[in-house]
């Protein structure tokens, strides 16, 4: 087809030939879809934008004016809308990147205040406890005791040491339910 023979197609399609579009189709899609996948990387992303190309072409062929040939439009389209489409994906990922970075831990200065009103809940709940789970709680977690240590230590059963500390840990666990979100970070 030479550079009139693909004008006068053109002219066609501006007036609503359907035969004269499918042929122009048929012609450029399957190269503007190799040519668009070297741009891209991407098959199903290149067929889809040389897709849309070609709907667009038909949508608005009324106002369709073309200067140079048409296989230099058809061309320079296609890489133009993959261009766009690269730098608009470049966009997606920083927004994402930096809606990510936002969302994975509060400022250091909010981590510390969550970090000593975990801690204070913590000590206030171990205080609340009755003295001998108290006692048994904190010989197990602060100073590293085996249970059985434990029970010679305050002369009670290995059972009894287990009981308490079960419920010690049921209560903790009730108590800092809200702070959760927290040791997922740490």
């Amino acid at each position: 087809m030479n550079h009139s023979d693909e004008k006068d197609i053109f002219l066609k399609i501006k007036n609503s030939d359907i035969s004269a579009f499918e042929s122009l189709f048929h012609k450029y899609y399957g190269s503007l879809c190799i040519f668009a996948a070297n741009i891209l990387g991407d098959d199903d992303t290149a067929e889809e934008i040389v897709q849309d190309f070609f709907v667009k072409i038909w949508e608005k062929r009324e106002q369709l004016f073309i200067e140079t040939s048409v296989n230099h439009y058809l061309y320079r389209s296609v890489k133009n809308l993959c261009i766009n489409h690269i730098n608009h994906e470049k966009i997606k990922q920083k927004h994402a990147a930096s809606v990510l970075k936002e969302s994975e831990l509060p400022e250091p200065d909010d981590q510390e205040l969550m970090m000593s009103g975990l801690l204070e809940t913590i000590e206030e709940t171990i205080s609340a406890m009755p003295e001998k789970r108290k006692q048994i709680f904190r010989l197990s977690r602060y100073e590293g005791l085996k249970y059985h240590e434990i029970a010679a230590r305050l002369n009670v059963s290995v059972k009894t040491v287990e009981t308490h500390m079960s419920l010690a840990i049921k209560t903790l666990r009730d108590k800092l339910k809200h702070f959760r979100f927290l040791f997922l970070f740490f």
